[in-house]
């Protein structure tokens, strides 16, 4: 026999199957490429020149935001476009510049680019060691009325701090309190110019958005003249941020041409995109140089904040639209994407990032296929980058109020506080104590929430709902599982129902719910059958799951008798002849229960 053997036909070995599927999880692209279509390549073409038209108004308004320069929203726009089409799990996805993330950078960044883009550095590789350490379930913690409160809450801190450039009101302070009282009181100084373009604006944007709703679908049955019309009427509505904000600049340059400019314009904007360079350690200013220790802590609880909500605002964009349109996301694998995005988009001075709702609804509804959609929106922006900067000179400060105003209203849910009502009354407490504290500090709002909800859940778990039986035995079954926490509860509902009467009553707890208990409650099960044996009453377990037999078995407790069913129970308690408890060995454990336990 030769000592080498040729595998079966059809055999392929384990670890070439492995490689290959694990290849595929780390890169996607891999897995949906080899199939890609000519269809596919002109329908992510179109979604991405779509959502290429409307990042880049709107990357110009949202670094605004982040009270940085505008180019600054433009180097925060390409980067994720190139990576995400290796490493996203969503064909929807875009990654960019959010009205959100921008807010969030405006209060932890001093309005300064050096810190700015120190942050997304930090942010990117706080983001990519959660990814490989698959800490994603983190999320989890922070509760849909959290969620809410914040974006509500972002929301109107977002809009109402774009009514001084509406206004063309000039040196309004960024704290939001302040921001209120200084604009009303400063409303006489309104520039009519800016306040007159700006409303044009947003009822431009508002009748191009209703249209844009309202378009039938094509179809092809359709004359061609009917569809070529609906061609146009969609690619206006859909590209409505950059016609307005075009019109609004042709506008701005024609008053230029006569010597008045009655608009207050963004100005100057550097040509190409800045020289790849590391992150800023350290900022020399007039007063010394400040050490990135000293920046750290200047930045301070925004390490936490800005890359866990540009965690959560990635993958709720992603699992919105995967359950939408039919497929899955891996939400680890997002991560991985969201934090090199932030880390490589650092070198090109790039503000963090995440998923953008609004960009990503453009690029589902303009029929893309995979993350190559992406590859032209960053192209877009790169060549806006290199070509269009003069241009940006005459954009009046008003529009770009206008696009952010536009963008963030869908933020404020007007229905969230009736739905919690009819659903949940309790979780209103955390949408309201987020909402509330969040216009006093960001950080302290999330917080406030975070933890409202996490009382509201140990709650649960320290006092649950107990159901209660009267029959020949009073059965109690905690309505969930029975934690450390509950054990005090559940011994107190057993001494108040059955021990404290007279004559003390025999009880069974109906373990059905029970799908595992730790040490603490096998200690307190322990200390309650000896209070039932010292009253002469019996407690019997019934319907335990394996784990927690197996619990009880290795904990060997004295006097514990379990039983399959209640009607057992009670026939043991009745002393039928032919019952007999399981009296804590293995060897009175049914004979499925010991396969279970030994397996």
């Amino acid at each position: 026999m030769s000592s080498t053997m040729k595998p079966p036909k059809g055999f392929a070995p384990m670890s070439c199957c492995w490689s290959t599927a694990t290849m595929q999880k780390r890169l996607p692209f891999l897995a949906w490429l080899p199939d890609y279509t000519w269809h596919a390549l002109k329908m992510d073409f179109i979604a991405g020149i779509s959502v290429g038209l409307t990042v880049i108004p709107q990357a110009l308004a949202y670094a605004e935001v982040a009270g940085l320069p505008p180019q600054y929203g433009l180097y925060s726009a390409f980067m994720g476009c190139f990576v995400y089409f290796f490493l996203g799990t969503s064909r929807d996805v875009t990654l960019g510049p959010t009205a959100i993330m921008s807010l969030l950078v405006s209060f932890y960044t001093f309005h300064e680019p050096a810190y700015a883009v120190l942050l997304a550095f930090l942010s990117g590789c706080i983001q990519l060691g959660m990814g490989f350490l698959r800490l994603g379930f983190l999320l989890d913690f922070i509760s849909c009325p959290v969620i809410k409160g914040f974006t509500s809450a972002a929301a109107i801190i977002i809009g109402f701090g774009q009514i001084k450039n509406l206004l063309g009101l000039q040196h309004i302070s960024r704290q939001f309190f302040l921001q209120v009282y200084y604009t009303f009181h400063n409303i006489g100084e309104t520039r009519v110019g800016d306040a007159v373009l700006g409303l044009v604006c947003m009822v431009l944007l508002l009748v191009l958005k209703l249209m844009r709703d309202h378009v039938p679908p094509v179809h092809p049955e359709m004359p061609t003249g009917v569809r070529l019309s609906h061609g146009l009427v969609w690619t206006a509505t859909t590209a409505r941020n950059a016609l307005v904000v075009s019109f609004a600049a042709l506008v701005a340059y024609s008053f230029q041409v006569t010597g008045y400019q009655p608009f207050v314009l963004t100005g100057k904007t550097p040509e190409g995109l800045p020289d790849a360079h590391i992150p800023p350690f350290s900022v020399t200013t007039a007063n010394g140089t400040i050490s990135f220790t000293e920046m750290v802590q200047g930045m301070g609880a925004g390490l936490a904040v800005v890359p866990l909500m540009g965690l959560l605002e990635s993958i709720a964009v992603a699992k919105s639209f995967a359950s939408q349109n039919n497929y899955r996301i891996d939400a680890n694998q997002e991560l991985l994407a969201i934090g090199l995005t932030n880390i490589l988009g650092s070198l090109f001075s790039s503000y963090p990032v995440t998923g953008s709702f609004g960009r990503t609804a453009v690029n589902a509804q303009s029929g893309v296929c995979s993350p190559a959609g992406g590859l032209m929106t960053g192209a877009l922006v790169l060549l806006s980058l290199d070509y269009l900067t003069s241009l940006f000179y005459y954009i009046p400060k008003s529009a770009l109020a206008a696009v952010i105003i536009m963008a963030v209203v869908p933020l404020f849910d007007t229905k969230i506080v009736g739905t919690l009502w009819r659903v949940k009354r309790l979780d209103l407490l955390p949408l309201c104590a987020t909402f509330l504290l969040c216009f006093w500090e960001v950080q302290y709002g999330i917080l406030a929430g975070t933890l409202v909800s996490m009382l509201i859940l140990l709650h649960s778990v320290a006092r649950p709902k107990i159901q209660v039986s009267e029959g020949p035995m009073l059965v109690l079954q905690p309505a969930s599982g029975l934690h450390f926490p509950a054990i005090e509860t559940l011994r107190e509902a057993l001494l108040r129902r059955a021990l404290e009467t007279s004559p003390p009553r025999s009880a069974a707890l109906d373990c059905t719910h029970i799908c595992n208990i730790d040490y603490t409650v096998v200690l307190g099960l322990g200390e309650l059958l000896e209070d039932f044996h010292k009253r002469g009453a019996t407690l019997a377990l019934i319907g335990l799951q394996v784990p927690v037999l197996r619990v009880l078995l290795s904990a060997d407790l004295k006097g514990v008798l379990y039983f399959c069913t209640l009607e057992e129970a009670e026939k043991y308690l009745k002393q039928e002849p032919g019952t007999q408890p399981y009296n804590g060995s293995e060897d009175s454990v049914p004979e499925h229960k010991i396969a279970l336990l030994k397996a």
